[in-house]
């Protein structure tokens, strides 16, 4: 059932109102990387917000991020002023000129992680890719908004942001995602990105059994969807969440908000609905 939601997505309709968009945009791999890291890391609200926040970054650095980073000064001057929620212009300069640091030493940040993964399970890996992230430009701040803007995953929370950049780049390219990393990061060490929405759906599937979004709730998640694709398991991230964003999907029984779901019946609240007394759809 979860492939025919996946088959009914209109994925490049909603890619356009989606910030992975702009990182298909870019072109050259290294800007690619760039902007990936600048979208997701801000993918944080409304997403026409988020898009909004993104394409005034792109404006604002005059050029490709790539040669805007060179210059930190030049780039911190042209982010004053902006803000977007706890992130400031000097968060977001900090945050580009040090995965810029990286990418220059590495030959890529998709090549970085991977170094990092050969040593370490996913959580401890993207720990030590933040980590080395951090210390090229954010650990410079020390504020709550730089330590936001890049989180530590062993911290335990769901790194929803961080997760989604990984699905771009390291699942093999299509309509959604770019896929620049998918030969030197397997799609079967993904996790799910966990948000709101996708977490409130993933509860009522049964698919994690968890309280509040988590790195284990992701991890749980992740390995439910696993009996569907073992090879790429975040492959139905994008349908799944896009479905919980438009159904507004509730946390009980409701006719009105469930009507056209297409994995209603699997919805642990809807489950043997067709033998329920009448009248009981709202209980």
């Amino acid at each position: 059932m979860l492939s025919e939601v996946e088959r009914a997505t209109d994925a490049v309709a909603r890619v356009a109102r989606d910030p992975v968009s702009l990182v298909r945009a870019a072109g050259d791999p290294r800007e690619a990387e760039l902007v990936a890291v600048l979208a997701s890391s801000l993918a944080f609200g409304n997403v026409t917000t988020i898009l909004a926040k993104i394409r005034e970054v792109l404006a604002r650095a005059g050029g490709p991020l790539v040669s805007a980073t060179r210059d930190p000064r030049a780039l911190g001057r042209s982010l004053r002023g902006f803000k977007h929620r706890l992130y400031r212009g000097e968060h977001v300069a900090a945050l580009l000129v040090g995965a810029a640091r990286v990418q220059r030493q590495r030959g890529s940040l998709g090549a970085a992680l991977a170094s990092h993964l050969e040593r370490a399970p996913l959580q401890e890996a993207l720990a030590r890719w933040v980590d080395e992230l951090r210390a090229h430009g954010l650990d410079g701040l020390g504020d709550a908004g730089a330590r936001h803007l890049l989180p530590d995953p062993r911290a335990g929370g769901s790194s929803k942001r961080l997760l989604l950049l990984l699905r771009w780049m390291a699942r093999p390219p299509g309509p959604v995602d770019v896929g620049l990393w998918s030969g030197l990061i397997p799609a079967s060490r993904l996790l799910i990105p966990l948000d709101t929405h996708l977490f409130k759906l993933s509860k009522n599937l049964g698919l994690t059994s968890r309280g509040a979004p988590s790195w284990r709730a992701a991890e749980e998640i992740t390995r439910a969807l696993t009996a569907l694709d073992a090879a790429d398991p975040t492959r139905f991230d994008f349908p799944l969440c896009h479905l919980g964003m438009v159904q507004g999907c509730p946390s009980r029984r409701d006719a009105a908000r469930c009507h056209g779901c297409g994995v209603k019946p699997l919805c642990v609240h809807w489950r043997g609905a067709a033998r329920a007394p009448p009248g009981s759809e709202r209980s």
